[in-house]
């Protein structure tokens, strides 16, 4: 019989992360509480010594006794305390049929979740089947020289943020809710200009409760033209790796790129911090667009992007998505969440 555990309380959850090999600030439970579509939950598998610990958040289908899984944005998967390379066979085989029967004893129709390109989460995964590629993701090795970040930098960058360092902008961190607020709007206003998805949407409310977040780290680094705030991220990191969370940029200042001299001022920061990567992450859905192109002009590093997209129950997540008539052929997971 293979056995798991589900846990939801903060100090046994962050235990387990503490143990990890490797975990990420997307992990945290601090982190999954701030996501308001379900419960959040760790999946734990043991053998002695040796476990798999999975975050997730319960979602309820509606008008049905179903449920499913998914990852809070950013990326998530599976945590051990071993390297994913290293587990035995045995231990991902009991894994693979411990997870069936947690997804089977919630009634749970699918899994969605991002991996995490810095852990090989993948060979794990692989054994339940869906894994998929999502395109390439960018990160920069800060424990390489500042010579040789920049020499990845396209041939244009390293004289714009010349450029943007001589219009005399400032860059602080946020040390007032006033600032919070202004970061709030800004970025609401971002979202609506690019015509971002829904999902992209955060408010002052999620801002500040992540920036009180005690699991991981976090700051709001901005960008001041003389008393205008003019652009602005929101900095996470736990252990080795920092990223750029979310960002925005006035209107009124798009076109001179403040965020160029801003992803390089974070690179600074995580240095002064000795942080072993500052992962830019990729383009929307995986695409090669505009953001993986800015994204690219700082670095050449590569990392595959990943995903994982499982159906525990093919007849339940069939029926579903009939009774939506949905396009079947729309590249979206769960299909009955479209």
């Amino acid at each position: 019989m293979h056995t798991y555990k589900t846990i939801t309380n903060s100090d046994a959850w962050t235990g387990y992360l503490k143990k990890a090999s490797f975990y990420d600030a997307y992990h945290t439970l601090g982190y999954h509480t701030l996501d308001t579509t379900g419960e959040p939950v760790l999946f734990v598998y043991e053998e002695g010594e040796d476990f798999i610990a999975l975050p997730l958040i319960k979602r309820a289908i509606a008008h049905t006794n179903l449920c499913d899984f998914t990852s809070s944005y950013g990326y998530s998967g599976p945590v051990s305390n071993k390297p994913i390379e290293n587990l035995s066979y045995d231990l991902i085989e009991n894994f693979k049929h411990s997870f069936l029967a947690f997804m089977e004893d919630n009634q749970a129709v699918s899994v969605f979740s991002r991996l995490n390109p810095f852990s090989n989460q993948f060979l794990l995964l692989e054994k339940l089947g869906g894994v998929k590629a999502n395109g390439k993701t960018l990160y920069i090795k800060l424990k390489h020289s500042l010579e040789d970040q920049r020499s990845r930098y396209n041939r244009r960058l390293i004289r714009q943020i010349r450029q943007l360092r001589n219009r005399g902008y400032s860059v602080k961190f946020a040390e007032t809710q006033e600032e919070i607020t202004i970061f709030s709007k800004m970025y609401i206003e971002n979202m609506k200009r690019v015509g971002a998805h829904p999902n992209y949407f955060f408010d002052e409310k999620y801002f500040s409760s992540l920036l009180k977040c005690s699991d991981f780290e976090c700051k709001l680094m901005l960008i001041y033209d003389g008393n205008e705030i003019i652009c602005g991220a929101i900095v996470i990191w736990v252990a080795s790796v920092m990223r750029n969370h979310l960002s925005a940029t006035k209107e009124s200042h798009v076109h001179f790129s403040p965020s160029k001299l801003l992803t390089e001022e974070i690179s600074l920061f995580g240095r002064s911090l000795g942080i072993e990567y500052f992962h830019l992450g990729g383009g929307v859905g995986g695409k090669e667009d505009s953001l993986f192109k800015f994204k690219s002009s700082f670095s050449n590093q590569l990392l595959e992007d990943k995903i994982w997209c499982f159906i525990a129950d093919e007849n339940a997540y069939n029926l579903l998505v009939k009774e939506k008539n949905i396009d079947v052929n729309r590249n979206f997971f769960p299909l009955y969440r479209s």
